[in-house]
């Protein structure tokens, strides 16, 4: 399932921001990877890269592929070990209080994570390790459904969680709060051109098992009753055959520092 921003601003939910690395093989083996079209495109800006918020290393192990150098940084030490036994160097901090200690690089990225880091104290860490010229890159994964699989997981939400605020599956710009609170930081940071939007189209297909393995690293599952809605969402997907392609949006906020 997506996770959607809430009333709370993302980047102060700490609790939730920190509970990815309970299960970081799960996580790195179930989230969705970033389409080639991205990475060529950063990677073109440069290749000295740092990845903010990095998670298991997941885009980091895509950029060194296409020869980049990446220095990561994570929040949450778990993550960062799971990291680092992939080949990724990670430093653990929140990136706002990071000590680049001198250091600057040709982009800034940050996949899936840019609403867990305060947007306007973000990009000012950011200008300040980016070169003159450099690349701010934050980018998320938005699900994009057939409709009968939406409406099909949008049921079984109604059904299994009557009582929660949002039901992921009935909200079309969900994501639409992260855009314009990493664009409204960007543009209040001072130090960036104006913002630009980059977008990338492409599908994943996943057989029963593997969606169910991956609702689990939501981040607000654990605020749902997540047993009873894999249990609904494993039978509408033996309906579907026992596997389905989703639709996946790629939607990236850009800057140039100045």
């Amino acid at each position: 399932m997506p996770t959607l921003p809430s009333e709370q601003p993302s980047h102060r939910r700490r609790g939730m921001a920190e509970s990815f690395g309970s299960n970081p093989e799960r996580y790195d083996r179930t989230r969705p990877s970033y389409p080639d079209e991205l990475v060529v495109a950063v990677v073109a800006r440069g290749r000295d890269i740092l990845d903010v918020g990095c998670g298991t290393g997941i885009a980091a192990r895509q950029f060194q592929a296409a020869s980049a150098q990446v220095l990561g940084v994570d929040v949450d030490p778990r993550m960062a070990e799971f990291a680092r036994r992939t080949g990724v160097e990670v430093e653990v901090s929140a990136f706002e209080a990071w000590d680049p200690a001198g250091r600057t690089f040709d982009v800034v990225t940050a996949g899936q994570t840019w609403h867990w880091v305060g947007p306007v104290a973000g990009a000012a860490q950011a200008a300040r390790v980016l070169r003159p010229g450099g690349l701010l890159a934050l980018f998320w994964n938005v699900f994009q459904p057939a409709p009968e699989v939406g409406e099909a997981f949008a049921e079984v939400h109604r059904r299994v969680a009557p009582d929660s605020p949002l039901n992921p599956w009935t909200v079309s710009d969900g994501y639409s709060r992260l855009l314009t609170a990493a664009t409204d930081g960007i543009s209040q940071a001072g130090a960036f051109s104006s913002p630009e939007q980059w977008q990338f189209d492409w599908e994943r297909t996943y057989t029963r098992d593997e969606w169910l393995d991956q609702m689990a690293t939501s981040g607000g599952a654990g605020e749902l009753p997540l047993a009873d809605l894999q249990a609904a969402t494993g039978s509408v997907i033996d309906g579907f055959g026992g596997s389905f392609t989703m639709g996946y949006r790629t939607q990236a906020i850009t800057a140039t520092r100045d």
